[in-house]
């Protein structure tokens, strides 16, 4: 049976990015590809992803800086649904659906398209926070950093509660999985 998941890394202080989307605080620390809820494990069961458009346009900017767009690749092989309210770049061949509706009413299809696998929600606190407002939301795997930003873009701007129901180290962080509770 299918889940929805958020899969994400986060501060110790709760933020997922600075306040200008910087991830430079993630990228430079050191896991265990193959240690505990690593992600490779996680994306082998994942059959659809959603993100919202700062996380989308976030990947453009990071992946595709000084690339013209004929050689953009997409790194996502699985369908993705960009929740957004503006126009994006597209990215040519990639399996991606821009929509304006609710959570609620793409779900489904989501789940359609997953096939038995799970849907991921990459990024957005506030997006991931529509999903459990819906109570669409099933599993939180967090991977917490070893440092504060004292501000940025919040984890999950909401009151949610959970279950633990994994905890582990890989490399600098320290890592969880729970269950939401409904």
């Amino acid at each position: 049976m299918s889940m929805t998941q958020f899969y994400t890394a986060t501060s110790l202080d709760g933020f997922i990015a600075t306040s200008d989307d910087s991830l430079d605080w993630l990228l430079t620390r050191d896991q265990e590809e193959t240690g505990p809820l690593n992600y490779a494990d996680f994306f082998a069961n994942v059959g659809a992803m959603a993100m919202g458009a700062t996380t989308y346009q976030w990947i453009v900017d990071y992946e595709f800086a000084d690339k013209e767009p004929s050689e953009w690749r997409w790194p996502y092989e699985i369908p993705c649904w960009v929740f957004t309210h503006r126009n994006l770049s597209v990215v040519p061949g990639a399996n991606i659906r821009f929509v304006r509706d609710s959570v609620r009413s793409v779900h489904t299809e989501m789940v359609s398209a997953a096939n038995g696998r799970n849907v991921w929600v990459a990024g957005g606190g506030d997006l991931v926070g529509q999903f459990a407002d819906e109570g669409l939301l099933d599993e939180i795997i967090l991977y917490i950093a070893p440092v504060t930003l004292g501000a940025g873009k919040p984890l999950l701007p909401r009151r949610l509660e959970l279950k633990p129901e994994e905890v582990a180290r890989n490399g600098e962080f320290m890592c969880a999985r729970y269950s939401v509770v409904r």
